[in-house]
């Protein structure tokens, strides 16, 4: 005769509900299973960690493109015409992406912790693939529209890829402890053998990669070089509208050493700062001249360029986020703002003694000062009465005539040259994006005395890399944030940063260790106690009929909480309800 003993009642596991329930919409008991998950679910079990991957890199990236986030914006003008933050719904939708992976990725973690099976909700997969194609469409964006940018992630790493070695080794060195778990409990070798090589390779792929870390701010203190100056790059167009006289009178209150800007020659020879080939974003032009908003800045005379504001637009579109730290004093300065001449701030930088460099645009062949461009801007040079050793003269055409004319001008490229071709035109400085010299070659050309200046450096991280790989100075658009980096961000020695990268590996390994054996003693000892393993979600019924695997799983969730509400009796009134034996093993 068969004893009857009351079924086991189990509290509710809110946690591993609310786990499986947001996961899969498994939320109750008998919806959940530890059988090994199908290969459907583990194809995308793999596409959700391709896409947490891919956003986790595409939101590093925009996080250090944050130095360029201007150039970006106008680059969107250009093709649209209209100016705008595009930076802003891109940061917000990828933080939000990277939000919503990086949760299904701790809740699919979970699922293996606790040895619950993978079934990722439809809803979800569909979240997932949103979010894939929606970053594979901006990657291929940027690399069409934006493709030098790609340079930030090597530079970068060079300021973060010490830290961010220590915090993956960190991450990976945390799952050995479900690594560690999964081994032990299964029985299956070729599983345990995959597993385990895979990790192990991570493992140590980590803990080789600070062989090939490198980073100019490793190194000896003592040979650090004197903090590179930094050029206003159109003054401090954060904190003013960008190449008029306030904003160079900005820049020069932030202690810079050197002016930069962009100038057109107008079509009565005056040479004036504009950086754009239209006058519509920075002035009123559509006010005052509402018919010739599109044309060429070159194709205003100097009578109608002073009667346009180039003020009014900052206030408006506030395109660096700083008008609120504005006094009224400063926003009524800029309100009346009006076009700046060469002239004007060649006599600003005389009076400050202080560099002066200029891209200079030559007019369309039309043009009525085609030919004499060179000349009207040499003329505004010596009008203005500045030393030409303050002057750096930038264009290549007629570079010999120049020198002749102007001996005392510094003549300087913006092209990447060799050392024979720039001791042969004479040139003694550069002027590179950041991206265009390595860490070699700034230190080259220091070696043969060539000043390198290299733009548009606003980020602090990045004006520290360059400081140490001995850059001569730099073009900014924020010298106000650059003023509050008096030395390197870091700065370590190349001995102590061996110390800091063996002692991370060794607890590392030392951690991973010690999980592994504490993980196989358990599972040892657990097996060795004579006990089974044993899962309060599982509930073994004998029946006499076979029924559907469903029917059973509502089975058991109808007598477990049978159970609670009438004790034994109402079990077994169920059982025969619903054509079962009321019969348990002992053992139970």
């Amino acid at each position: 005769m068969v004893k009857h003993q009351p079924l086991q009642v189990y509290e509710r596991q809110l946690c591993l509900s609310c786990i499986t329930g947001i996961y899969g919409c498994r939320w109750k008991r008998y919806q959940r299973s530890h059988d090994d998950t199908t290969k459907w679910e583990l194809l995308w079990s793999l596409i959700l960690l391709f896409t947490f991957c891919l956003l986790l890199v595409w939101f590093y990236f925009w996080w250090e493109a944050h130095n360029d986030y201007n150039e970006f914006n106008w680059f969107l003008y250009n093709r649209s015409g209209e100016w705008s933050d595009g930076t802003v719904p891109i940061m917000a939708t990828t933080a939000a992406g990277f939000t919503y992976i990086s949760f299904l990725m701790v809740l699919a973690l979970c699922h293996i912790a606790l040895g619950q099976q993978l079934n990722l909700h439809w809803l979800h997969k569909i979240g997932v693939t949103a979010a894939l194609l929606t970053t594979i469409v901006g990657v291929i964006s940027v690399n069409q529209t934006w493709g030098q940018e790609w340079d930030i992630f090597p530079i970068s790493l060079q300021a973060t890829g010490p830290f961010l070695h220590i915090g993956a080794l960190a991450a990976v060195t945390a799952l050995s402890w479900i690594v560690a778990g999964q081994v032990a409990r299964t029985e299956k070798t070729n599983f345990q053998v995959v597993v385990m090589t895979l990790y192990l390779s991570v493992l140590l792929g980590l803990y080789i990669v600070p062989i090939y870390i490198s980073s100019p701010c490793i190194m000896d203190p003592t040979t650090l070089k004197p903090r590179p100056g930094v050029i206003g790059h159109q003054g401090a167009p954060m904190l003013a509208p960008e190449n008029t006289l306030w904003s160079f009178q900005r820049a020069l209150q932030m202690n810079v050493t050197g002016l930069e800007t962009d100038v057109t020659v107008s079509v009565d020879g005056v040479p004036f700062l504009m950086h754009d080939l239209t006058l519509q974003r920075t002035t009123d032009v559509e006010k005052i001249f509402p018919d010739r908003q599109m044309d060429e800045a070159s194709f205003f005379n100097w009578t109608d360029l002073r009667q346009l504001n180039a003020g009014q637009w900052f206030l408006k579109n506030d395109p660096f986020w700083t008008v609120h730290t504005l006094s009224p004093q400063e926003k009524h300065l800029i309100a009346n703002q009006s076009v700046c001449t060469l002239e004007q701030l060649l006599r600003l930088a005389s009076y400050h003694n202080s560099t002066v460099v200029f891209r200079l645009s030559r007019p369309p062949p039309e043009h009525p000062r085609y030919h004499s461009w060179i000349n009207d801007t040499l003329q505004a040079v010596h009008q203005s009465g500045v030393p030409q050793s303050l002057v750096m003269w930038t264009p290549d055409e007629h570079r010999a005539q120049v020198r002749r004319l102007a001996p005392g001008l510094i003549q300087t490229s913006v092209d990447k040259l060799t050392h024979e071709s720039l001791s042969q035109h004479g040139i003694r400085r550069l002027l590179l994006r950041y991206n265009q010299a390595s860490t070699q070659e700034i230190r080259n050309y220091s070696e043969s005395q060539i000043h390198l200046t290299l733009y548009t450096v606003n980020e602090p991280w990045l004006y520290s890399v360059l400081w140490c790989s001995g850059v001569s100075s730099v073009s900014s658009a924020a010298p106000h944030i650059l003023k509050k980096v008096p030395y390197p961000i870091w700065l370590m020695r190349p001995d102590e940063y061996c110390l800091m990268w063996v002692s991370a590996e060794l607890l590392s390994f030392a951690a991973v260790v010690g999980i592994f054996i504490f993980q196989n003693y358990h599972m040892i000892r657990y097996r060795m106690s004579g006990m089974r393993s044993y899962n309060p979600e599982q509930i073994m019924l004998s029946a006499a009929v076979s029924r559907s695997s469903r029917n059973i799983n509502i089975m058991k969730e109808k007598l477990i909480f049978a159970e609670v509400r009438n004790g034994v009796g109402s079990a077994e009134e169920l059982y025969a309800d619903n054509g079962y034996d009321c019969y348990t093993n002992r053992g139970m």
